[in-house]
């Protein structure tokens, strides 16, 4: 087992004040609710396996929480760092093409854009270099697009009349 060095947080009285503070405050996300009472604890003098038992986390997670208030402060050990996230498969303008391909007519012999034929399609017109059909699926998807459900219904009226074939004057029933 590897051995921790002991874990001494000592908050200021400003810091005390302002975890109180956001205890006592509304609604709050549950992390940062633990973490404030994680540190409080560990202010107190308990240790961190001891104030893991008493929160439900795990004693490396509120060594991380300690370890996170001695290096940033307060905001580093209550709140997480923002998340780059995943860069989009498809530029603006390659989204705009595939769309604009889609709302035109079908190639000659299909009666309606596919999945898999709008991406075959947007490659053979080097409209992008490469997508896969789940990407072009959920841009579709986006835009409220489904061209492989359309139906070339010709829908008619819905009220109910009596033709005037079957009776001259009889209006509508």
């Amino acid at each position: 087992m590897r051995p921790y060095r002991r874990l001494e947080v000592r908050l200021s009285k400003t810091d005390e004040r302002d975890l109180r503070k956001l205890l006592g405050s509304g609604v709050q996300q549950v992390r940062v609710v633990l973490r404030a009472l994680a540190l409080l604890e560990l202010s107190s003098g308990q240790s961190a396996p001891a104030v893991a038992r008493n929160l439900g986390l795990t004693p490396k997670a509120v060594r991380d929480i300690g370890w996170r208030h001695q290096q940033g402060g307060l905001e580093r050990a209550l709140y997480e760092r923002q998340r780059p996230g995943a860069t989009p498969l498809l530029s603006t303008a390659e989204r705009q093409r595939i769309i604009a391909m889609v709302c035109s007519d079908p190639p000659e012999g299909r009666a309606r854009w596919t999945i898999r034929l709008v991406v075959e399609e947007s490659i053979k017109r080097k409209l992008v270099p490469k997508v896969g059909r789940e990407t072009v699926r959920i841009l579709l998807e986006s835009h409220d697009l489904k061209p492989w459900r359309e139906k070339n219904v010709v829908r008619g009226r819905t009220r109910r009349r009596v033709h005037s074939e079957d009776g001259k004057r009889s209006g509508s029933v």
